[in-house]
């Protein structure tokens, strides 16, 4: 059940204009600067052809070690190109990875979008189980700025329109999104589908740290939470699932009251993976609408 406006009752109306990140950064941002003159070493491993989509698969090297990707775009045609980033959850193994919204990045190109989707530090296989707690914070930074590599990335592809970049993350991926795109605000628009406000809350699951009282300390200092006003004044879409054993509706709604207009929340009849067409389509709305795609 949607307890919130529908979709379409949203107002449209905020600012365009997307601050550089020297105006937006402050001293919590520090922590994810980074060089961005730094070479990426991109490198193509491969090409197909899917429909009017050409799918390139990529490596990249974000900070020095490798990462695959796949970079979708419009196989034929020219003119000014929207850019989504997207970034998947952790669940399924067939679809913890650069693959999960491979189907809908395909599908989007025939409306002028170029996609990039990037594996994670999750999408190793037993990423979670075999984690070092200690090591939680320095590898969350590390992948906070790989996010933001990867955004360097797809807005230096042939003909972007810097107006109109979206952020699509799912789980971890949503998390993580939020602190990356909380320092950078390139992005018009965002979708954060299935996280929670701290990462606290999914941190002890598997091994526990030797000081638990200093390891929350820490981790808290990067709670997404706290990184979700900093995106205004872009607006954010929230999609969640009533069936969800991981994420609560407090949660949810705690998210939802830290961010700022313009911004909606969807709970949906769905589990923690939200792979379903309800799910999909609306956020395939929103993105056409707030990207202003052609159809």
């Amino acid at each position: 059940m949607n307890i919130f406006p529908p979709l379409c009752a949203i107002a449209a109306t905020f600012c365009l204009t997307v601050p550089t990140f020297a105006e937006a950064a402050g001293p919590a941002e520090a922590i994810f600067d980074y060089d961005r003159a730094a070479p990426l070493n991109l490198r193509d491993v491969g090409h197909q052809n899917r429909g009017a989509a050409l799918v390139r698969d990529i490596i990249f090297a974000p900070v020095d070690k490798p990462v695959k990707a796949f970079l979708v775009s419009p196989a034929t045609g020219a003119g000014s190109y929207a850019a989504i980033l997207y970034v998947h959850w952790l669940g399924d193994p067939t679809t913890s990875n650069r693959t999960e919204f491979l189907e809908e990045a395909v599908e989007l190109s025939r409306l002028g979008v170029v996609s990039l989707l990037v594996d994670t530090m999750w999408a190793e296989p037993k990423w979670y189980g075999s984690r070092i707690p200690e090591e939680d914070y320095a590898r969350s930074v590390r992948q906070v700025i790989e996010l933001r590599r990867a955004l360097d990335l797809l807005l230096a592809q042939p003909s972007i329109d810097l107006k109109r970049v979206a952020f699509v993350g799912h789980d971890f991926g949503a998390m993580y999104g939020m602190l990356a795109s909380g320092s950078d605000r390139r992005a018009k628009t965002y979708v954060f589908m299935a996280g929670v406000p701290h990462f606290i809350d999914w941190a002890l699951f598997a091994r526990q740290p030797k000081d638990l009282p200093s390891y929350r300390q820490q981790i808290a200092s990067l709670d997404p939470v706290n990184f979700v006003a900093r995106l205004s004044p872009a607006s954010v879409f929230f999609q969640f699932a009533s069936k969800d054993p991981y994420v609560s509706a407090a949660q949810a709604a705690e998210f939802y009251a830290a961010a700022l207009p313009r911004k909606q929340l969807v709970t949906y009849d769905a589990g923690h993976d939200l792979h379903t067409a309800e799910v999909a389509a609306d956020r395939v709305g929103w993105l056409e609408r707030e990207l202003e795609l052609a159809k």
